[in-house]
This record gives structure tokens, sequence and C-alpha cells, in this order.
């Protein structure tokens, strides 16, 4: 069997981390296994999905580097499952029901009030077709739920082990809306079967839906697949993270200058057995993806672990890969220029300013004339790369500064800045003559 998932966003707005993770573990499972990853856009509901959000899907899969073999619209696709929809009424599994929605409410309110599930009592099975007519003759539009069979519905999921749904306790699911709109569930159904989907993945709140969709597959006479729900996200302070999504988007990550990396190796890692490191590329996640590693607690979101893989991928990353995107933001200075820089980058746009301390302008901090006078007269004519240790042992001896009073003030003074990279390797590729001007106060 070839290993065959799918990740299917609705495209109403943008793919938060909480989408990604469960594309990014779909991508994973499939690759690791030699399979396939369908992207399948739910644009069911036409008035709420744009084009623009559906672009915007596509091009955040992709800088992540999660690219899909398949693609599907189910926008496209009504017919089959209206075809569905006909099948699962002639056999009686798929009812009308005219009750309001305020009905429903005060229903549910008195079943509550009685000590009872606010679970749906399946009246409209009862309704004789003279009172259906009636209701429709008031203009009301019946709603179709399916019939559950009420039964225990049991299978081995891959990340939570024997699970177990009782579909007795639950209301029959509504699958087409009195617009006649399809929810979700019966397109997932009907896709799933049509593209041989091996394996559903996805968060643990929908474990008591596949009671109900196993049900589904089978009225439909569809092989069931396999099914794994993963523990949810929470933010480091241990809450639910759900109600910051919007604040998580993908897009607005990129903005802030995150590698697709960083995280891709974050949301891969964090709630497994596996180090919270960043990985070598995506296609190394997934040959050590394992459900078999992922705990049953929920996984926490920390952005402090993201800021982290984030300046640990731009510390590794070689000077090939960057090339391109420095002369972008006229930032190439070579390849020495990057190796001296990078270990102190926390995101790439941070290059521009250590750009700046090669080739200028940097405002000099002097704190001391004096101290700056005797070490621009020790400064050697010959530069190479023994030019800061050949100089600081110089100005050591002509000033008696040692340790941090020797090497800071020359630091501020060289760079404007009171950390940053080996002095040793930048000294050298600043040149004597914009150390000097420094020396001197001079903006260079």
């Amino acid at each position: 069997m070839t290993v065959k998932v799918r990740f299917a966003p609705s495209p109403t707005g943008k793919l938060h981390v909480g989408n990604v993770r469960t594309a990014l573990v779909n991508w994973l499972f499939a690759k690791g296994q030699g399979g396939k990853f369908v992207l399948r856009i739910d644009d069911t509901d036409l008035a709420r999905s744009t084009p623009a959000f559906e672009q915007g899907i596509e091009d955040d899969l992709t800088w992540l580097g999660l690219v899909w073999d398949e693609r599907y619209n189910q926008s496209k696709r009504f017919d089959r499952y209206e075809e569905a929809a006909a099948r699962l009424k002639a056999s009686g599994r798929l009812y009308p029901c005219y009750e309001t929605s305020d009905e429903l409410d005060r229903r549910r309110k008195v079943q509550l009030s009685r000590g009872l599930p606010p679970i749906y009592d399946r009246a409209s099975l009862d309704l004789t077709e003279a009172e259906k007519a009636v209701y429709e003759a008031e203009g009301r539009k019946p709603h179709w739920r399916f019939k559950l069979e009420g039964r225990r519905v049991a299978w081995e999921d891959l990340s939570r082990g024997h699970a177990e749904v009782d579909t007795a306790s639950m209301s029959d699911p509504v699958l087409i809306r009195e617009d006649g709109l399809f929810l979700y569930t019966l397109p997932s159904v009907v896709d799933d079967i049509d593209m041989a989907i091996t394996h559903v993945i996805r968060g643990e709140d929908h474990v008591t839906n596949t009671g109900a969709q196993i049900e589904i597959f089978e009225a439909l006479g569809g092989p069931v697949p396999g099914f794994a729900h993963m523990p949810l996200l929470v933010g480091s302070d241990g809450q639910a993270l759900s109600k910051r999504l919007g604040s998580l988007s993908i897009a607005d990550m990129r903005d802030q200058g995150y590698e697709p990396i960083a995280i891709t190796s974050h949301l891969g890692r964090i709630g497994t057995s596996d180090p919270l490191e960043v990985a070598a590329s995506v296609e190394a996640l997934g040959e050590s993806f394992a459900f078999a590693k992922m705990g049953r607690s929920p996984a926490r979101y920390d952005t402090a672990d993201l800021d982290r893989l984030n300046a640990q991928a731009l510390h590794v990353m070689d000077y090939a890969t960057v090339q391109r995107r420095l002369a972008e933001i006229d930032a190439d200075l070579g390849e020495t220029v990057w190796n001296a820089v990078r270990g102190n980058l926390q995101t790439f746009a941070d290059v521009v300013e250590m750009a700046k301390i090669v080739r200028g302008p940097v405002t000099p901090v002097i704190e001391d004339e004096a101290f700056a006078a005797a070490a621009l007269n020790v400064l050697p004519e010959t530069v190479d790369e023994t030019l800061w240790s050949t100089w600081t042992a110089a100005v050591k001896e002509a000033t008696g500064a040692k340790g941090k009073a020797l090497f800071m003030p020359l630091r501020l003074m060289i760079t404007g800045q009171s950390h940053g990279p080996d002095m040793a390797t930048l000294a050298p590729l600043i040149g004597r003559e914009r150390i000097a001007q420094r020396l001197r106060g001079e903006t260079a």
C-alpha cells in the first residue's frame, strides 16, 4: 500500500501555526513512508472563500518546502457530493429535518434541565409527508442529518493507540445545511474515498467526529482509512493556543524574519522525544519522523524556542545558500564576511547591520580620546590575519590596558557596538584606512 495523506485547508484566512503543524505532520509521515501528500482546498463555502487566501496557502506551503503531489478544489466536485447524498438518502441514512436553530436550542435546554444528554431526538424521523409539506409551505427548508447506528466504533489510532467512540451518545450530524451548503464532513469522506487517502492525520479535537465519519465511510461502501489524532498546541504558559493563532500566521512570521526550516523544525519536534534542534532539511525531518515519538500531552509552543532555532539555522547556513538573498538586500560582501557575521545573527535581516561594520558607515563610540590616539599611533601598517593580535598587544604595551578595559573600547570605536562578531576576523576585513578614520572619531 502506498501511503497517501491530505491537507484540506479552507481559503477563508491565512495559514497559522496550528494549520501548518497539521500539514507538516501529514507531509512528514507521507515522505517518511515514501508516500504522497495531497493538497485539497476546502472551498465549498463559496461566499467566504477567496482566491487571495487560496494563493496564500500555496505560497506558504511552498515557502516551507511542503510541496504537494496532487491538488484539488472541492468547489469543483459538487456533483460527486450530490451523488453521495442521493445514495445516503435512498438508503435512509440521510434524512430531512425542519427544526429551526431556536427550536433546537430550546430542546437542548429542556434535556439538560432533566439531566439528559443534549443530543438530537430524531423527531423528524417521525414526520409524515403531510407534515413535511406543511413545513415547506411555511417556507422552511430542511437540513439533512446522517442517521448514526448508535454503536461503539473502534480503531487503532497511530498517535493515541486503541480508540473507541460510542455514536449512541452523539447527535446525528448535519451534513447539508438549509441553504444546500455541504458541511465539511460529507465532502471530506467522499474525497478521501475518491482520492484513495490511506491515513487521516489531524488534531485530537476531531476524535469524536471520527466515529461518525467511519460510519459514513462504511455507508458509502468506501475503505476506512487509518487515523492519527495529535495532541493540540498550547502556549508557553500551558494555556490553549487556539485563541491566539490569528497572530501566528505563517505570512506574518515570514515577514518577521523567521526561516522556514526553523518553523518546520519547531513544529515538527515539539511534543516529541526528539531534541528540539534545527534539522538539516525538511526532508531530514521526514526521515526521522515517527508517531511513536509523539507524546500524549499537549505540545508546548514557545516563541523563545523558535527564536533559538531560527538563530541556530542561520549560524550554520553556508554562503552558497544565502548568496542570492544577500545580493537582494545589498549585503553581499563575500563568503569570508558571511562566515564572520552569521554566528551573531538572530534573523537574516540582521546581516544588513553586520555588513555596515565592514563597509560602513559606522559612528564610532569614543569614551577616552587619549586611549583612541594611543591606539591609532600603534596601528600596524600591514593588514593581514594577525592584525588584531599584533595591534592589541601594541595597545596594551602603550596604555597598560588589559582584558575588558583593552578590548571593549577598541570594539566600540571600530564597530560602534558593545558586542558582535570576532574582532580578529573583522579587523582585516574592515581595513586599516577605515579603522584609522574611526579611531579619529570620523563616521566611516
